[in-house]
Order: C-alpha cells, then structure tokens, then sequence
C-alpha cells in the first residue's frame, strides 16, 4: 500500500504540512517495500487555484491509497474519494509521527472537509 503524508521537507523528520494542496512535499511511503520517496511540490506551492484538486491527481497516478495531512478542503477531497484514495486529517508532529500513529489507528478517517477555506486562501 501507498501512504502520502503531507510534509514541509523531504525527510521523514520533517513536520507535517498542514496543507494538502500546497504541501511542500508528499512523503510516498511504500508499506511493501519500507521505502519512501520525497515528491517535491513547488507546482502546487506557486498556483493561483486548483493545487488541492492537481495534486490529488498526483498522487492518484502514483497509485496512493491514503492521504495523510493536516487538513483537506472540500475540492480536493471530493478529488481524493472519487478517485478511491481514503484521506486522514489531523496529522501534526513529524512525516514519521504521524505515520506511527496512523499505523497505530490513532488518526481519524474524514469524510467531511477540515478547512471552509477555498484555494484562494491556501488550503486546499
């Protein structure tokens, strides 16, 4: 299975990015494998609208099965559970933290958007 967890550096050490869209970084941890890769999101950094919904589509086309983050707005949600993938919201310490505490069932599956604000506002 494929886990992204938003983050604001390329390590596993680094916090949690509170935000989907315009993370920094999505941490791809392959759980068959015990590797990560750090995916560099500057695209989504430096967009005017549309980074919640691009960077679902991202992560969609690397096969990813669940987001991790801080929060999610309902755009890209809405992109996320179309395309299968389930979102946790609520993640906050390091990349590594919350995927402990996601193993251990200690982070909430959303099935509602945790932020009211639109892309405009940096969400997403």
């Amino acid at each position: 299975m494929k886990i992204a967890i938003t983050s604001t550096g390329a390590s596993t050490d680094a916090p949690v990015d509170p935000r989907f869209g315009r993370a920094a970084f999505f941490i791809v941890f392959d759980t068959e494998t015990g590797e990560y890769t750090a995916l560099d999101n500057t695209q989504g950094l430096n967009s005017p609208h549309g980074a919640g919904i691009r960077a679902a589509e991202t992560l969609s086309q690397l096969g990813v099965e669940v987001v991790i983050t801080g929060n999610c707005g309902p755009k890209a949600l809405m992109t996320l559970e179309t395309a299968g993938i389930k979102v946790v919201t609520g993640a906050t310490g390091t990349v590594r933290e919350a995927l402990e505490k996601f193993r251990r069932g200690e982070l909430d599956h959303s099935a509602r958007p945790t932020s009211g604000q639109n892309e405009h506002e940096g969400i997403n």
